[in-house]
């Protein structure tokens, strides 16, 4: 069992996040399942892990408020005792009914605000993981699909501005890990990416390999937050062997 106690998994109430809640969960960890609008769907997957033995507890919480990262701090703190883990799942930014500019607030100010507010409750040798794609992990080098390039962008200022944290998170002995996949089979995104462009997935299929399940990508997160790697280390979940041969380019 981990010697980790408690863990914030942002976005967690389906998708990739509710799978590494669940495996982190497994592990002994206590979760706080973060959900933005939908409280059935948080609540069906407390009950998953509770049905397991496992601790967790649903909190509705929009990480683009100034309020939101404080209610998950308090949750974890006062069901589980400790903050040891932050998972930073919650991402979007393809919808249009969010207004201007939401891609940025969500996968850069939000994360950011998170951390800020996370940093001081959280445990000497705790965990910050940032889950986020090879299209926006290597958008520098690589561009990627019209219809994706703004949240990949904004994905990516989002990773470099949590990379300006290591030096305070390492004062605690807290490590920072990026999970980077490529497309994902079944996500919201994947889905409309390949609506807007038409055989996308299957074009990221064949250059890829093989494309992660929800479920594959999500034990792959939950993974990273017990590995022995250093600080700012990146795992490129399945490999990224094209992403890296068009950056070297």
């Amino acid at each position: 069992m981990s010697e980790y106690k408690g863990a914030i998994v942002t976005g967690s109430s389906r998708g990739i996040g509710a799978v590494t809640a669940q495996e982190l969960a497994a592990e002994g960890l206590g979760v706080v399942i973060n959900y933005r609008a939908k409280a059935p769907r948080a609540n069906k997957i407390v009950a998953a892990i509770e049905d397991k033995g496992g601790k967790a507890v649903a909190v509705g919480a929009d990480l683009t408020t100034t309020e939101g990262p404080q209610a998950l701090i308090d949750a974890a703190v006062e069901n589980f005792g400790t903050l040891d883990v932050l998972v930073l799942n919650a991402s979007g930014g393809m919808e249009t009914s969010m207004g201007e500019n939401y891609a940025l607030r969500l996968n850069r100010d939000a994360q950011v605000a998170m951390l800020e507010a996370a940093l001081p409750a959280m445990s000497e040798g705790g965990r910050v993981v940032f889950v986020t794609s090879h299209q926006a992990h290597f958008i520098k080098q690589v561009s990627t699909m019209e219809a994706y390039d703004q949240v990949a962008q904004s994905k990516r200022a989002g990773e470099d501005a949590l990379r300006e944290f290591i030096p305070r998170l390492a004062e605690k002995n807290i490590n920072f890990v990026v999970v980077s996949g490529d497309m994902i089979e079944g996500t919201i995104t994947a889905t409309l990416l390949n609506r807007m462009e038409p055989g996308a997935i299957d074009a990221r299929r064949e250059a890829a390999g093989k494309l992660y399940s929800v479920e594959e990508f999500g034990a792959e997160v939950a993974k990273m937050v017990f590995a022995d790697v250093e600080t700012g280390h990146t795992e490129l979940v399945g490999g990224a062997g094209d992403f890296l041969k068009q950056a070297e380019q």
